[in-house]
């Protein structure tokens, strides 16, 4: 089984290109912090090669820029090509299935200011503000029921 999942920032814009066939396709590089620090307690990031196929490339170069947080999940994926010194080079990339926008560098800045958590701040959940009990969920569900307590075998 071949199957990443990463979240990170991105460390510069997309570049969006299209291939003869007129794909779209947008790679960028992905900066992902490592769980533990060194030894001089500073944490240290690996910067992944992320590629994106079609409608998702054109979203992510619309959409996304230096800064931005994304969660990924994909495969990886390694190939290899003839440099211009006719030494053959390696590349290893993640090929993203899914990208989903989880915030700008500018949205979560503002939030570490305020004192009001944002859905994109993992492990600061906002609280539930409860179910809107003045909204009918089965308003578009078909035809009425009637109910009446007199029918009640109690």
């Amino acid at each position: 089984m071949n199957k990443v999942f990463l979240i990170g920032r991105l460390t510069r814009d997309p570049e969006l290109r299209y291939t003869g066939s007129n794909v779209a396709v947008a790679s960028f590089s992905l900066a992902v912090n490592r769980n533990f620090t060194n030894q001089a307690g500073e944490r240290e990031a690996d910067f992944i090669n992320i590629v994106v196929w079609r409608k998702q490339a054109e979203n992510v170069k619309n959409y996304l820029s230096q800064g931005s947080q994304v969660a990924i999940d994909g495969r990886i994926q390694t190939r290899s090509y003839d440099g211009e010194d006719g030494k053959k080079r390696y590349v290893t990339e993640v090929i993203a299935d899914n990208v989903e926008f989880l915030g700008t560098k500018n949205s979560n800045q503002a939030a570490t200011q305020t004192t009001e958590p944002t859905p994109y701040d993992f492990g600061n959940e906002p609280e539930s503000t409860g179910t809107n009990v003045d909204s009918n969920p089965f308003a578009d569900f078909g035809s009425s029921i009637e109910i009446s307590d007199d029918e009640l075998p109690f």
